[in-house]
């Protein structure tokens, strides 16, 4: 029996090697497909969110979701100044206001869109050890929680722009990964 956890473990290890962590770009299917919530809250999580944060910081982003480096896991981090969020199964409790502003995605490099979003929002969400806080923030930390819970919701960037406008990213998307970049 013990030797199934330990083969797993082996297994978990591996994958979390920073290696096996990249970023998915636009249109990989992993991106719209909703992730699952978070059950277990061990070592193995806060080794995941240390290794978003390291793969987060390398493109200089201010936000990831694990569906962008392929894990299909309700987990997201924030980052912007001196600040750092780690929200595992987040729910939006309240809203407030509204904002609007130009978004960028990891998984559309070089992309930005205009997107109205709430000035204000309080967000449920578990920490790493598994216990519950409520964040209560505004305007570019608001914008970017609710980017990075769209994320985990299976929800691009390009599903919150006109039909016309989501049509020329796909091109550009597509003539990038012909070119390989």
């Amino acid at each position: 029996m013990g030797e199934p956890k330990d083969k797993d473990r082996l297994l978990a290890e591996n994958f979390l090697d920073s290696s096996a962590l990249t970023v998915k770009l636009y249109p990989d299917p992993a991106l719209k497909i909703p992730a699952a919530p978070v059950e277990n809250f061990d070592d193995s999580l806060r080794v995941l969110t240390g290794k978003m944060r390291a793969v987060m910081d390398t493109f200089q982003g201010v936000g990831l979701a694990a569906p962008q480096v392929g894990i299909s896991k309700r987990i997201a981090i924030v980052a912007h100044e001196d600040l750092f969020y780690v929200l595992i199964n987040p729910r939006l409790v309240d809203q407030d206001g509204e904002q609007d502003g130009d978004e960028g995605c990891l998984s559309f490099p070089d992309i930005f869109v205009p997107v109205k979003r709430p000035m204000r929002v309080k967000v449920a969400a578990a920490d790493e050890s598994g216990r519950e806080i409520v964040h209560e923030v505004d305007d570019f930390i608001a914008r970017a929680f609710l980017h990075e819970m769209d994320h985990l919701d299976g929800t691009l960037l390009i599903d919150r722009v006109s039909p016309l406008k989501r049509e020329m990213i796909r091109k550009k998307m597509k003539k990038r990964g012909r070119k390989g970049k």
